[in-house]
């Protein structure tokens, strides 16, 4: 992801539209480990923000490049701190 970074503004719309997508994703499912993890506020924080990419990514890509790169910027930075606090993925979700 960091290699996409440094160049989301030099991409073409589709191609930062892909990627706003892709970091929805990834956000969506470090909020489905939060949540079997039991950190709740985590869960809904990366849930909110994946579902706000999702609605304005179209925007955000053909429309605000330099926003686009600032939403990119942060969702990777939520991504990282997870990861962090969070070393050990979790092998399956099920909850049983």
């Amino acid at each position: 992801m960091e290699d996409r970074t440094k160049s989301i503004e030099t991409l073409s719309a589709e191609e930062r539209e892909e990627i706003l997508i892709d970091v929805a994703r990834t956000l969506e499912g470090a909020a489905r480990e939060a949540l079997v993890e039991g950190d709740q506020k985590f869960a809904e924080f990366s849930r909110n923000m994946a579902e706000a990419i999702r609605i304005n990514a179209d925007e955000l890509a053909h429309e605000d490049p330099e926003n686009a790169d600032k939403v990119f910027q942060q969702a990777s930075e939520v991504i990282s701190h997870f990861k962090v606090t969070h070393p050990y993925r979790l092998i399956s979700t099920a909850v049983h």
